[in-house]
Parts: structure tokens; sequence; C-alpha cells
């Protein structure tokens, strides 16, 4: 089964409540060929009734070294099952029935390829709470492609906030590919290896398609995948002092390994700044 179907890998920490309109959509599933791998590494570990599923899972339980660690558990285990297509996702995220389907597909027809998909916040869990009217809510941009600026060391969603209106509807490449939800085979593994468990949560991400980028290989969206991405829920919410801890640390990092060097300085600069106030 293993080598023509996908591997969808998320990774859980402490908020089980996110999971159920997660395992919700993988139920509807209009094509079954794929298998959850879920690397629990909450503190307070609680089951996840299998009995009620209709698909595959396994869950491999971990100590909690990191999101990028959590992933590489995910990928590790799938190919010791024989997988070779893995779809990286988050927990906080649904979709609708088609969604494995388009995933195996935009694979297919883009081997040796990271590939990412649109992504509209979750009814509730946008940014900017009051600017939307009712009738907009789902269809609120989150991410529709990716930009590194490095003039100011920071990887930039295209579209964030934007009430979709067909304008990001085009397949195209891109700087950029989320983690919320990145698509690759084996033979990016075998080309770049593993995600880099230094940066413990975020970044690593854009450290992944940096390396990618230097390898000749290809990153796209592909806005015929579509999820809903309920915002920052495994660290308290976006803006929570989690979320803003480890964007300044692991910016930092990021920043110093492959900004050019003036912005290396005033990132360094900033951040020194920041941290004696």
């Amino acid at each position: 089964m293993g080598l023509h179907s996908l591997a969808i890998i998320t990774v859980a920490y402490q908020n089980y409540t996110v999971l159920d309109d997660f395992l919700n959509s993988l139920q509807n599933q209009s094509n079954d060929n794929f298998h959850l791998f879920i690397s629990d590494l909450s503190d307070d570990k609680k089951p996840i009734n299998e009995d009620l599923l209709k698909f595959n899972l396994t869950v491999n339980y971990g100590e909690n070294l990191g999101y990028a660690h959590g992933v590489n558990m995910g990928i590790k285990n799938a190919i010791n099952k024989g997988f070779n297509k893995f779809c990286i996702i988050n927990d906080d995220t649904y979709f609708k029935d088609g969604f494995v389907e388009d995933v195996l597909q935009s694979l297919e027809n883009h081997p040796r390829s990271i590939i990412g998909g649109k992504i509209y916040y979750a009814p509730g869990f946008e940014y900017h709470k009051t600017r939307y009217n009712k009738k907009d809510l789902g269809k609120v941009i989150w991410y529709a492609g990716g930009i590194n600026d490095w003039d100011n060391v920071i990887t930039l969603h295209q579209g964030v906030d934007e009430i979709d209106k067909e304008k990001f509807d085009d397949f195209k490449e891109t700087d950029f590919v989320t983690g919320c939800l990145m698509c690759f085979d084996k033979k990016i593994i075998e080309k770049i290896g593993y995600w880099d468990e230094k940066y413990f949560l975020y970044y690593e991400d854009s450290d992944y398609c940096v390396r990618a980028k230097r390898k000749g290989i290809s990153l796209y969206y592909d806005p015929s995948i579509v999820i809903w991405h309920k915002n920052a829920q495994s660290t308290e919410g976006a803006g929570s002092k989690i979320h803003q801890k480890y964007q300044k640390i692991n910016r930092l990092k990021f920043g110093l390994k492959y900004a050019p060097l003036r912005s290396k300085f005033h990132l360094l600069k900033n951040y020194v700044l920041d941290y004696i106030r």
C-alpha cells in the first residue's frame, strides 16, 4: 500500500480538541489511499480512540523536542512502513473530501518538488476578527504562496488577510511553502535530508525551503489543494508570549544562517536591543 499511498503526518501537542475536525475531515475522504501518522509530543498524553476511525492510523509518542522533531518522527515511521509520498499538515486544520485525491494528483504531476496549497483562516480564527462580514468568513486567506524578504529577514504569506476573489487561483512557483501544509516525495528526503530540529518551533519550514532551493528543488503553490487553519492553536493563539518567543529566536537563527551580511547585522542589533529593553 505504501508505495502509491499518501502518508499524512501531523504533530499533536496538548490540545487534543483541535483533532476532532481534522480527523472528521479524514473520515470523509473520497480517496482512502492514505495512512495518518500522529507524532504525539504532549506532556500529558491522552489516547486517541482508533476504533471509531475508518482509516489507518499510527500514533507515535515522544518527548517534546519541537515541531521539526515531531515531523521527522512521522516521516521516518512512514518510510519504515514503505511510504514515499508525504503530506505534513497541522492538526488544527480541516478540509473537504477531495483533499487526499488533490494532494496525490499534485505529487504525481510534480515529483521531486515541494508543494503547498491554498490555506484559509478557519471561520472565527482570523487575525483581524472585526474586519470581515459574516458572509466572508471561511474565505479569508492565510497563505497563497510565500515570499522571502531578505532585507527584513522574514517570510511573508501572499494574500494573507485578503478575502479570496480568485486572485490566487493560478498554480505557480513560490519562494516558501509553509509547514502548515507541505507535500513532497521521498526523493526530497534523499536529496536534502530531514527538517532541522535546532529550530524547535517556527522557521523550520523556511529553513527546509531554502535548503531545497539551493539544491535546485522547485517549490510550488497549488491552489487546487485547499485547507482551513485554526491559526496558532498549538501556541496559545497568534501573538501569545510563546508565539512571540520562538518567532524572535528562530528568525534570528534563520537570518544568521542565510541572510545577506547587512541584514544579519541589523537583525542581530535589533534582537539585542529588544532583549535589553
